[in-house]
């Protein structure tokens, strides 16, 4: 009897099983998920995290206008995100402040290398590549979210005492991504043009690595890993 070929969408997590663990094993994620960071390195990542997510909605809005007509339905699911995604950057300058942060301060200031690479990857892989290729970056953001968000926002606020103001984005993006992660399957199963297919795995991958680089800097900058705090 033939094998029944995999949904895509449990192709897709087969084929970047390596990446995805490489990216827990951060040890950044890693003492992040358990509790292990300061109100200082937990900053760090608010500011990170604000700098790659106030480009979502553009991001999005890019992706649908770039998509052919024989691909509606994936325009149709843009729509959908921009709207569970709308003010989410806003949400992270109010947890900034909740921590004693100057969230104007991040608002204003230059992303990492990091953070401005992958921004400019997903940009670069909408215009000038296959724009379905875009959801790559959907399953890294949001399956990074499901599994560490939640569990990182309880231990973090334990260990620091701060207060539930200071979670918005970590404890919504934790609790939403389930539901997302469900919607994504559904789109990702209905990708049937083996081009796209490619597309979506590549950008997975450089995402995964992307995405990664963002904490590897983070814990370089701020002493986590063992690694030496780069100069100022």
């Amino acid at each position: 009897m033939r094998k029944k070929p995999l949904a895509f969408y449990d192709e897709l997590l087969a084929t970047t099983e390596t990446e995805r663990a490489g990216l827990l094993a951060i040890p950044f994620i890693h003492e992040g998920a358990a509790g292990r960071i300061t109100r200082d390195q937990y900053l760090a990542f608010l500011g990170q995290a604000y700098h790659h997510v106030k480009h979502t909605l553009p991001l999005l809005m890019a992706c649908g206008a770039r998509l052919p007509e024989s691909k509606g339905w994936l325009r149709v699911a843009m729509a959908e995100y921009i709207k569970e995604e709308t003010g989410h950057e806003e949400w992270i300058l109010s947890d900034i402040r909740a921590c004693g942060g100057d969230p104007e301060r991040v608002r204003r200031a230059r992303p990492g290398i990091g953070a401005e690479l992958m921004v400019a990857y997903a940009y670069d892989t909408i215009q000038r590549g296959n724009p379905v290729g875009f959801l790559g970056m959907v399953l890294v953001l949001e399956g990074t979210s499901v599994q560490v968000a939640s569990q990182a926002a309880q231990a973090i606020k334990k260990s620091l005492g701060l207060p539930d103001a200071a979670f918005s984005y970590l404890t919504s993006h934790g609790a939403l991504d389930i539901e997302h992660t469900r919607f994504f399957a559904s789109l990702a199963n209905r990708i049937g043009d083996a081009a796209d297919r490619e597309a979506v795995i590549h950008c997975a991958r450089v995402f995964y690595r992307l995405y990664g680089d963002i904490f590897r800097a983070l814990g370089r900058e701020t002493g986590i890993g063992g690694e030496l705090r780069e100069a100022a």
